[in-house]
């Protein structure tokens, strides 16, 4: 067994280090791959085309994004930050722990594709953050800006990745059931699906717990 197709892997790691572009370091890493396994250039090409072009329904959801645009520009971000300073009681802590709940809800019936980092995060989840914890803490430093929305990024990130694996129906279980297959132990997607279900607790735990650590942090940060 030749491992030479694996250094797509490293061509992977080092771009991604590098800070390459991604688009190109994964065509990189394919072509590369499909090369020292044995393969002609022109078919491995042939092969990526072919790919793109059964699935081409996929960059429908690119529609989407000059929407969003067109929606941020005319003050949707404005809007939810509004909405959060009328509110109550709101705080970064709480939003973010009331968006991973419902992130890793949807996730979980199949709605994957009902949050994400341009859809939801960008345009009204990280305002709304960023809004309660000026409401709560008093201004921000840039820095602390930055950490808010990469906390939201990030709890969107857990929320669909342990929300998922409990839809049976998903590529990622499909996944693990063929490598567990292949390993000699038969298990159907309702099985893994069930045996996610505590891995989805603890992160939403784990995770819980660090936003509202985080929003902590930044109340004693400020008189």
């Amino acid at each position: 067994m030749s491992y030479w197709p694996l250094l797509g892997i490293a061509i992977v790691v080092v771009g991604f280090a590098l800070r390459f572009n991604p688009l190109m370091v994964v065509v990189g890493a394919a072509l590369a791959t499909g090369v020292l396994a044995g393969f002609d250039l022109v078919a491995v090409i042939k092969a990526l085309g072919k790919a793109f072009n059964d699935n081409r329904y996929i960059t429908v959801t690119w529609i989407i994004l000059p929407v969003i645009g067109l929606l941020e520009r005319n003050g949707l971000q404005q809007r939810a930050r509004a909405v959060i300073e009328g509110m109550r009681g709101a705080t970064m802590g709480r939003l973010l722990v009331a968006y991973l709940a419902l992130r890793q809800l949807t996730s979980a019936l199949g709605m994957k594709d009902i949050g994400g980092h341009p859809q939801a995060v960008r345009p009204l989840v990280a305002p709304m953050a960023e809004a309660a914890a000026i409401k709560n803490h008093g201004d921000l430093s840039e820095e602390d800006r930055d950490k808010i929305k990469a906390m939201a990024a990030a709890t969107d990130n857990v929320g669909l990745f342990f929300g998922e694996d409990i839809f049976f129906a998903i590529a990622s279980i499909l996944l693990i059931q063929g490598v567990f297959e292949s390993a000699g132990y038969p298990m159907t997607p309702l099985q893994l699906s069930i045996w996610a279900i505590p891995t989805a607790i603890c992160a939403f735990v784990i995770h819980g717990g660090r936003i509202l650590a985080f929003d902590r942090r930044l109340g004693r940060a400020r008189p």
